[in-house]
């Protein structure tokens, strides 16, 4: 039985919903069975000729926006094709669905709407919540990604225009690890923006108000998360994009009722962790040798602190210790313990030491041997910081994680004509391979994908009760032990993006091992978990 056989649809209700649609590839047969002759041209086009004619005019296009909007129209129109595309090349095409042209497709939502993949749920909606959600016509939903557009990537504020981020990251769900897409619903919270320049924008698609704060705001998440659990009673949470003063208290009040994670703060956490640990295996040094310096101390820098000395204290270092080897520098200086204006999530790092108010300083005192950088400030590594670090150490580790690409904290050419090629380097949007003394470096992405998607297929297929942050840990484990040492001197840390498939399966078992080891699974155990984690696996086809 094939996909078409499972609907009722015919003639052009088929052809415009995506994920019956196959385009001009319908069968002479197909055509005559579903009602479709005249509907389409008489040219038979099969997949890989499709395939050509599509690749072939994003190649036409010059422009990153134009080359989003056009792959987000096909993803409207043919579901399977848009994946086979994104499955085929992930490499060339993540950057373009995702980041780092997904912040600019946010910043311009309002003008390149077209049609909706998800729902806007407005405080207009308070007391209906669950009934907006069964205006989605799958039952069956097992993720959500959500955000309230208060924090877009490093580029703030951008309210409803903001589903540009749950419709991507949702994308990678389904070409990275094979969650079936339809099971998939990306939503905004459109609880307002305090942004005067959408409020003002006559283009804005969002609520024209200030945004819900305080108990409005709270008890908004809370109908919001009990329509969920009425309406999608399998379905798992992922919350994204919430500023820092919501991140945290959402993920701490909801982790342990409802299957849920904030990427954010614990994939952020995982895939640095991930990247860290790779860099000490390629140069050969232990974690209890090594101080870390966090740039921008808000919930994905904490994240990545916590989970690193998570993992520390698995390797036996005292937890009290582990902490020691973490910095934060925030707004202020240094974080430390005489500070009065710290909030609980960086306390534990607030450690004896004189406030210094400078990067420079900071790096300088604390003898750092890697900088992780997380504070939207571009260009904050800079030259004198750099080199510093690498006073410290012979291989200094620098991850300017912030994203987008014009909030990355310093270039991979920065980073390395710095260091003479010595920095160990990994950035949160891509960067271009840099030569140097006849040399050639691949900067590694130290991007989420790695971690979710796999992460979220787990979840899917073993319908886990809870995501604990030891998931996480065990999923940075899992990617660190994939980079060769073949991958190692071309100056990878991570797989290649064009392996990020068989990165994110890897992951999938790992961390379905880990929910069935812990009975968070709430389905019977397999006795092979790998070729149970294959069969949950959707494929684009027709």
């Amino acid at each position: 039985m094939t996909i078409h056989d499972q609907t009722t649809k015919r003639g052009l209700d088929m052809l415009r919903d995506p994920r019956y649609n196959k385009g001009t590839a319908f069968t002479r047969e197909e055509r005559e069975k579903y009602g479709l002759m005249g509907l389409l041209p008489d040219m038979v086009s099969p997949l890989d000729m499709q395939i050509l004619r599509i690749e072939g005019h994003i190649k036409s296009l010059t422009e990153p926006i134009d080359k989003y909007v056009y792959l987000s129209d096909l993803q409207e129109r043919n579901e399977s094709l848009f994946y086979h595309i994104l499955m085929g090349n992930p490499e060339a095409y993540m950057p373009v669905v995702y980041t780092p042209t997904v912040g600019l497709a946010c910043q311009t939502f309002g003008r390149i709407y077209r049609r909706p993949k998800g729902l806007f749920i407005s405080a207009r909606h308070r007391g209906r919540i669950a009934e907006v959600l069964r205006n989605w016509p799958e039952s069956d939903v097992r993720w959500i990604c959500v955000t309230d557009g208060e924090r877009i990537l490093g580029l703030g504020d951008l309210g409803a225009q903001g589903m540009g981020i749950p419709v991507g990251k949702l994308a990678l769900y389904t070409a990275c690890a094979g969650v079936p897409p339809h099971m998939t619903l990306p939503i905004v919270l459109d609880v307002g923006t305090n942004n005067e320049d959408l409020l003002n924008d006559p283009f804005y698609i969002g609520m024209r108000e200030r945004r819900l704060t305080g108990d409005e705001y709270d008890s908004f998440i809370e109908e919001f998360v009990a329509a969920v659990q009425t309406v999608f009673p399998q379905c798992s949470i992922q919350w994204e994009d919430f500023a820092n003063h919501n991140a945290g208290h959402i993920l701490e009040r909801y982790r342990d009722h409802i299957s849920s994670f904030n990427d954010d703060i614990q994939g952020t956490a995982a895939v640095g962790v991930a990247g860290i640990l790779s860099a000490l295996r390629m140069k050969n040094e232990e974690l209890k040798d090594q101080v870390f310096m966090f740039f921008g101390a808000g919930s994905a820098g904490t994240g990545i602190a916590d989970l690193l000395c998570r993992v520390m204290h698995k390797e036996g270092i005292p937890l009290a210790e582990a902490r020691k080897k973490c910095w934060l520098v925030d707004s202020k200086g240094l974080v430390v313990a005489t500070r009065e204006d710290l909030a609980e999530t960086k306390q534990p790092f607030a450690h004896e030491h004189q406030h210094v108010h400078t990067l420079v300083e900071a790096v300088r005192l604390t003898k750092a041997t890697a900088l992780i950088g997380t504070s939207t400030i571009p260009k904050s590594f800079t030259q004198d910081v750099i080199q510093q670090l690498a006073i410290n150490t012979d291989r200094p580790i620098i991850f300017p994680f912030s994203n987008p690409t014009s909030k990355s904290e310093c270039s991979a050419e920065e980073a390395y004509t710095w260091t003479n090629g010595k920095a160990i380097f990994a950035s949160g949007s891509p960067f271009a391979p840099v030569v140097l003394n006849g040399h050639t470096h691949y900067p590694g992405q130290g991007n989420n994908v790695y971690i979710f998607p796999g992460v979220g297929l787990a979840v899917y297929a073993t319908q886990a009760s809870a995501i604990p942050d030891r998931a996480f840990a065990v999923a940075a484990r899992a990617l660190a032990g994939m980079v060769t040492a073949e991958q190692f001197e071309k100056g990878l840390i991570y797989p290649p993006m064009a392996n990020i498939r068989q990165a994110a399966i890897v992951v999938a078992n790992a961390v379905t091992r880990f929910f069935f080891d812990e009975g968070l699974a709430r389905v019977e155990r397999p006795n092979d978990i790998s070729a149970f984690v294959d069969a949950a696996v959707w494929e684009p086809e027709y």
